[in-house]
């Protein structure tokens, strides 16, 4: 039984590329193994930049969720579902938005960035300023305790962090708090009692992070615990109230090393991918129509691995022997652009091999995908639902 949730979602806005495989997905399929995860399709995220072509969301969902299925995600590991089919969502968000000061939002960095990048589009909606509390809203609701991004989604998290805190501060204070506590901590057995409240004294009085570290993990690891107190005992540490939502971690992931065709990032804006599932005959007039270092105009001239953008593919897919080979060859002559651009063209039908056989079951029927994404809508609501039970009690809103 796993103790961390991940949490992950993908807009889906267009064909998925070598890129989101190399930097989303080879690590989704990773983590499945090593943590309890949840990866769903963000479509309500889609509608924020996307809401006057909605027919690009529809049409890319289900061949996202292929893509995924055909990197390695496994629902038997991992549960797979759709955002908007979990309405648990839209009603966290809007009761976050409740107590979640408009300031902070405004001052998220990517906010005014992405308005700048994409200027061709009428970003001046609520939708859009307040994407930062739905995706706050889409961890929150699981109370997923690790996210996976890269540096410029830290300050996502870190939101989201903030959010969560606010929220407890608000709304955790239930009556006869600290009796409860007392109780639950007495649930805890003589000896890790004695513990917990020896971390908790050490915490409240010294600052001691890694006492409420230690504090923390007891709580975990104590099976015997019903959710409330365990809830009640994570805020008793701190000297707060209840934490009714648990704030999130940042899980740092490497940004992805795949460059595009013409040596930036690969980008579908950039028109430079190669598709996740791209026809094996495409792939290769790409790559072999790549562009190289610009001083290797005759076959006979030396050039530069480094002012190359195939170079960057040899960095991805290559070993040891075949860069010195590269490296030698190129800036000896002693081979050609189309002999060095031939193992990439291997290398990368190689990794998409597997990746088709996994997603032809899915092309010749397309109702298990439909199961698949069903069964995690349903297990992930049943989760989402177990949250919003105790939002609504603690906000007063179980009133009949």
């Amino acid at each position: 039984m796993f103790s961390n949730r991940v949490l992950s979602g993908m807009r889906p806005t267009g064909a998925l590329h070598l890129g989101h495989y190399h930097g989303v997905l080879k690590n989704w399929a990773k983590l499945q193994h090593e943590y309890e995860c949840l990866y769903f399709v963000a479509d309500w995220h889609a509608l924020t930049t996307h809401y006057q072509t909605p027919e690009v969301v529809e049409q890319n969902v289900w061949e996202m969720v292929v893509d995924w299925l055909a990197a390695g995600v496994d629902p038997a590991q991992a549960t797979l579902f759709i955002q908007s089919r979990v309405p648990e969502h839209a009603e966290l968000h809007v009761l976050l938005s409740m107590v979640t000061p408009l300031g902070w939002l405004e001052r998220i960095p990517t906010y005014k960035d992405q308005q700048e990048k994409l200027a061709d589009k009428d970003l001046s909606t609520y939708g859009f300023l307040g994407y930062p509390l739905l995706q706050s809203a889409d961890i929150l609701v699981y109370r997923a305790n690790l996210v996976p991004v890269g540096e410029d989604q830290v300050p996502h998290i870190e939101f989201s962090r903030e959010v969560a805190r606010r929220f407890n501060h608000v709304f955790g204070r239930e009556e006869g708090f600290e009796q409860k506590a007392e109780a639950a901590i007495k649930k805890l057995g003589a000896k890790r009692a004695r513990l917990y409240r020896q971390l908790r004294t050490k915490y409240l009085e010294k600052g001691d992070a890694a006492a409420l570290s230690e504090a923390r993990t007891l709580v975990d690891d104590a099976q015997n615990l019903p959710m409330g107190d365990r809830e009640r005992l994570f805020g008793f540490i701190e000297g707060g109230g209840k934490v009714v939502l648990t704030e999130p971690q940042a899980l740092l992931t490497e940004a992805s090393k795949m460059p595009g065709l013409d040596g930036q990032k690969m980008s579908k804006s950039y028109n430079n991918t190669i598709g996740l599932r791209e026809d094996g005959e495409s792939i290769a007039k790409k790559i072999r129509t790549m562009p190289t270092d610009p001083a290797r105009v005759k076959r006979s001239d030396p050039g530069d691995p480094d002012k190359c953008p195939v170079w960057q593919f040899h960095l991805v897919y290559s070993d040891e022997k075949r860069k010195k080979w590269v490296q030698e060859g190129c800036r000896s002559a002693g081979i050609g652009c189309l002999e060095c651009k031939q193992p990439i063209i291997d290398a990368v039908l190689e990794e998409q091999k597997p990746m088709r056989e996994r997603a032809q079951r899915y092309l010749d029927d397309p109702t298990l995908v439909r199961s698949i994404i069903a069964d995690g809508c349903e297990k992930a609501r049943k989760q989402a639902q177990e949250t919003l039970r105790e939002v609504r009690q603690v906000m007063g809103l179980n009133y009949t």
